[in-house]
């Protein structure tokens, strides 16, 4: 076994520096195994619960084997948590579910009983799973901030520290590709930072000296020293781990009722079978305590017929119907709460970048401005120098290149200026020109007089809505080349349809700016648009609507990650999408594909109605099977029959979900 495999003992564990919720004792193959293990122990505990059904009419003694087994796998946590939940005086379904099937037992059912705590054990796994959620989504964020850095001394050298060491004020330096540490000023070097997850803004920002850069920022093209302006745990990103900390807090709590009804329902019915047993040999003075004709008999097959086992069910096998025909169309939802949540949700959010749009550049034109060359020629030689860089608008460049069918050349003496442009050297019918690429103050910086003469006049525009200029200088001509962020296809007939055929209120939050935010609403149809958001501006709005008519936040950032949880119903992208924002939403689009958004939200109006339908006939059998059972008219076995009866109705019920129509 390797070293890495081994447990820590305890004194080793602490001293390692690593992370208190990590358990000293397990290996790594221990705690996949304890992963989901109660999930895991009732599905087998069901396995062999078939089997013992199967096989007891050929083999009895082992059948009764095989079922002690599924006793002691679901009924023992059942019984812990039972008990506990009576010394602290606290009587609900779970005490009366655990309680029918140990009588039933004493009855002769255990076929029954067993089955009832295979049921609650299942249902018990699934909540716990989703409950879960929000502890993986701070994991993601605290393993995207890394959690050492340089810092530069006084000296001039470089020492590598933990972040949470480093004080306001110290220098810390960041190499290309690599993660900001932490929040900072820049007091030397320049490059282009991508802040798309904790902003939403679309494209790569030039950061030179006297910006300000978050922590959680990825730095592109060029080193930057900072200054240290926030330690570790008033970062940017620590700022984001407790907005959704709140807002996990702030969730509402959509199982209250059936909480409210259990407590009232178990106490009743308990309280009941006792009276019952104890009170019908003085109304009916001929019948006695015991025997199958007795007031014990009675009692317990009253406690049977009244057993929540369809009320148990009548949830849960529909919420699984709807999952699993949602994860057919490549759905995730974490858990089928969520489905009620998105029933009663009458407005949508979108995120913009990678959620409407696809978060990459797209070249819309490739234009001369001064030139007397063809500029496909430029095109080419501007591809070709772009190939050597990193960077959304080069891939731009260079998909346009290509699908205009234009072959790339080779440069020489390619140098990047990190923050400001790139420039090399190209043959142009045999004659060597310079190029240079980049925003209009870089590229200004190099024009020849010549050049300037033939500009005057020309007023480059300050701003084009939703759109990036970049400018491409080849010896004295000019050429600019404008990108947009590019409009996911079907972006426009989803909104279109979740306003005309669902009659929901359609808004745009993001980070982004408000030219290009605007830009994008106009082409898709989104008239309310709320840009240029902080992450708590965003909260603080998600919030807002939720409250007033319940919504759908769609998102794939960490900046989304705090909406996305305090949202009435949170979704996010799967492929593109931060796990952060994966972790932190109730609902995962694995293909990134909203076209199935408004086939979500019927399936949850579907589902509530199918649910509706299970209660109400899990109610009548109870209500239909209690009252014979106590005159004598329904005899144990019949009333086992009817409640299974019901049982299996129930289930039919909620199989109808699984369509995926």
């Amino acid at each position: 076994m390797s070293t890495s495999s081994q447990p820590f003992v305890f004194d080793e564990f602490f001293a390692s520096g690593k992370e208190e919720s990590i358990s000293p004792f397990l290996t790594s193959s221990s705690r996949r195994w304890s992963k989901s293990l109660s999930l895991k122990v009732s599905l087998g505990a069901a396995v062999l619960l078939a089997i013992a059904f199967g096989i007891y009419s050929f083999v009895p003694d082992l059948s009764h084997l095989i079922l002690l087994v599924v006793y002691f796998l679901v009924g023992t946590p059942a019984l812990i948590d039972s008990i506990e939940d009576l010394k602290s005086f606290e009587i609900n379904i779970d005490v009366l579910m655990t309680l029918a099937a140990l009588l039933s037992v004493i009855i002769g059912s255990g076929f029954e009983g067993a089955l009832l705590l295979v049921l609650f054990e299942l249902s018990a796994a699934m909540e716990n799973t989703v409950t879960q959620k929000t502890k993986g989504a701070l994991s993601h964020l605290n393993k995207l901030s890394p959690s050492r850095a340089f810092i530069i001394t006084g000296s001039g050298e470089m020492k590598e520290r933990s972040v949470k060491d480093i004080t306001v004020g110290c220098q810390i330096l960041v190499k290309a590709g690599e993660i900001v540490p932490l929040d900072g000023k820049v007091i030397r070097g320049s490059s282009f930072v991508n802040l798309s997850h904790l902003t939403g803004e679309s494209l790569p920002l030039a950061k030179t000296i006297g910006d300000e850069v978050q922590a959680g920022a990825r730095n592109l093209d060029g080193t930057l020293t900072l200054e240290v302006t926030r330690i570790s745990s008033d970062s940017t990103l620590a700022h984001i781990v407790q907005l959704i900390t709140h807002a996990q807090e702030a969730k509402p709590q959509l199982q209250k009722f059936l909480d409210r009804f259990g407590e009232k329902y178990a106490l009743s019915i308990m309280s009941l079978s006792l009276l019952f047993a104890l009170s019908l040999p003085w109304i009916f003075p001929a019948l006695p305590y015991l025997g199958k004709e007795g007031s014990i008999y009675r009692a317990l097959t009253f406690l049977i017929a009244a057993s929540p086992c369809a009320l148990v069910i009548a949830t849960p096998t529909a919420y699984l119907s709807a999952i699993s025909s949602c994860a057919k169309k490549g759905i995730l939802l974490k858990g089928g709460i969520i489905l009620d949540a998105l029933a009663k949700c009458k407005g949508v959010a979108f995120d913009k970048t990678g959620t409407l749009t696809t978060g990459k550049l797209k070249c819309e034109s490739f234009e001369a401005i001064v030139a007397t060359s063809n500029p496909s020629l430029a095109l080419a030689i501007a591809a070709s120098v772009e190939q050597h860089v990193v960077h959304p608008i080069a891939d731009a460049m260079i998909a346009y290149a290509k699908s205009q069918g234009i072959a790339l050349n080779d440069v020489e003496d390619f140098t990047s200026i990190a923050g400001f442009g790139v420039k090399a050297s190209a043959k142009i019918n045999g004659k060597k020109e310079t190029v240079y690429i980049g925003h209009f103050d870089f590229v200004a910086s190099e024009f020849s007089e010549n050049l300037r003469k033939k500009l005057q006049g020309y007023s480059r525009p300050p701003s084009l809505e939703g759109r990036v200029m970049s400018y491409i200088l080849i010896g004295d001509e000019l050429f600019t080349a404008v990108f947009i962020d590019e409009i996911k296809l079907d972006s426009a007939a989803i909104v279109k349809r979740l306003k005309e055929d669902l009659g929901m209120d359609v808004c745009m939050l993001t980070g982004d700016h408000k030219e290009n935010a605007e830009s994008v609403g106009k082409k898709i149809g989104i008239d309310h648009i709320f840009a240029s958001l902080r992450p708590e501006d965003k909260l603080q709005k998600v919030a807002s609507l939720s409250q007033e008519k319940g919504l759908i936040m769609i998102g794939d950032g960490v900046n989304d990650a705090p909406a996305l949880t305090r949202a009435t119903v949170g979704i996010s992208m799967g492929k593109i999408g931060s796990a952060t924002a994966i972790d932190a939403s109730d609902v995962v689009f694995l293909q990134d594909d909203l076209a199935h958004l408004d086939w979500l939200i019927k399936k949850s109006h579907h589902t509530v109605v199918i649910i509706k339908q299970n209660l109400a006939l899990a109610l009548f059998v109870i209500l239909f099977a209690t009252t014979p059972a106590l005159l004598g008219w329904v005899p144990l076995w019949a009333a086992v029959i009817l409640h299974e009866g019901g049982t299996v109705l129930v289930g039919l019920n909620s199989l109808r979900l699984l369509r995926r129509s």
